[in-house]
């Protein structure tokens, strides 16, 4: 499978794992008008600090937390593109050829300013800005895909578990459950068919009972 073959099905699949998701939340989501540019720019601000921009004090990069960051913001991004009413078929189509394309920048906090400011801007998704941030963190699509399946059924999870209801356990067995999917989500093969539905029973599995 060529690299924009498999780009054009993991986006494919993203982009119908948001629009569950977002429906789960309200069925009258794409009517509500929320402000996904606005939680765009706030998370790039977010990520900055993880990523540290202070040159009077020396910072460490968190390179994990800049990249769950990116997760984030792709889910807005997704949110955002599907808006538009544009059919998922071009949305993919569009979104493979934008997160393949090769820019020459080199510096982290442009490219992230690059995005924040097409939010603030014109309240859209810098889809190139976006895979510049994730080259220089080196985060490839394969990686992009396989967190992003990650948060998005352990949103599944909190919702399916009284998140809403506030009955949720957060914390397992001395983890977060953040840190737990970290772990789970390595022993599985992200190409697997079903590997949302793995994850999500290896989370059953795990969860406090």
């Amino acid at each position: 499978m060529s690299n924009l073959s498999t780009a054009t099905t993991q986006i494919t699949q993203m982009l119908t794992m948001q629009d569950a998701m977002n429906s789960r939340v309200s069925e009258t989501w794409r009517d509500n008008n929320y402000e996904w540019y606005r939680a765009i720019w706030v998370e790039c601000a977010e990520m900055l600090d993880h990523h540290g921009w202070k040159w009077w004090k020396h910072q460490e990069i968190d390179v994990p937390q800049v990249q769950l960051e990116l997760v984030d913001i792709f889910h807005f991004g997704l949110s955002l593109r599907l808006m538009t009413g544009a059919s998922v078929e071009s949305i993919t189509a569009e979104l493979a050829q934008e997160l393949t394309e090769k820019t020459s920048e080199t510096d982290f906090k442009i490219a992230l300013e690059n995005l924040a400011s097409a939010a603030v801007s014109n309240k859209a998704f810098d889809a190139v800005a976006l895979a510049d941030c994730m080259r220089l963190m080196n985060m490839d699509l394969n990686e992009l895909f396989r967190q992003y399946v990650g948060k998005n059924t352990l949103n599944f999870f909190r919702q399916d578990h009284g998140y809403k209801e506030g009955t949720y356990i957060k914390i397992w067995n001395g983890e977060e459950d953040n840190e737990v999917l970290a772990n789970v989500v390595t022993t599985l093969d992200p190409s697997a068919t079903d590997f949302q539905q793995q994850l999500y029973a290896a989370l059953e599995a795990k969860y406090p009972k």
